[in-house]
């Protein structure tokens, strides 16, 4: 996941996004692209325990230099998207682990990137709660963005279009769930 995010490089080969080759780009340039083209969701929420969810999504935004305005309108428009309009001014601990997860989610869509890093997303949920990120993410599919997921959870897998088993770093099963 973390080349895939651009969080790290390969040691040898290459890696393209977009058909571009990433191997030779700065530490900045890297940067620019996951902040306009890849969301992150971690398992671990990763949210500012000091800012409320509306704080927390916008955060992003304003690395982008984005304006207040601006980005007031698309973090209140995502977390209306993943339900949590009544939530936007709570903290993180004043929410459940399910609505810290869907912050986390309204986070990495506000800008609407076209590529979705989830790592583990309902690693730490219970299953009412994760299967609501479920179906967040598989509406994101079915809206054009590429999803990548990464689990250890078959049942979760089992719900993707493109399964691809990566063991001890080779790609051991790679195929598509026809009735996805």
């Amino acid at each position: 996941m973390n080349m895939l995010g651009l969080l790290d490089v390969p040691t040898s080969g290459e890696y393209k996004l977009d058909g571009h080759n990433t191997s030779k780009l700065s530490d900045d340039e890297m940067s620019e692209i996951r902040n306009k083209e890849i969301g992150f969701i971690f398992q671990g929420f990763n949210l500012i325990s000091s800012l409320t969810a509306q704080e927390n999504v916008e955060l992003p935004l304003a690395y982008r230099g984005m304006p207040k305005a601006q980005r007031h309108v698309l973090s209140e428009d995502a977390l209306k998207r993943v339900g949590l309009e009544k939530r936007m001014n709570h903290l993180p601990k004043q929410m459940s682990g399910g609505q810290q997860q869907r912050v986390a989610i309204a986070r990495a869509v506000a800008a609407k990137p076209p590529i979705i890093l989830a790592d583990e997303p309902t690693g730490n949920l219970d299953s009412h709660s994760g299967a609501e990120v479920m179906r967040i993410l598989h509406e994101l599919h079915r809206e054009g963005r590429t999803v990548i997921l990464i689990t250890h959870d078959n049942e979760i897998a089992a719900n993707a279009h493109r399964v691809i088993r990566i063991q001890d770093g080779q790609v051991t099963e790679d195929y598509i769930n026809a009735d996805k």
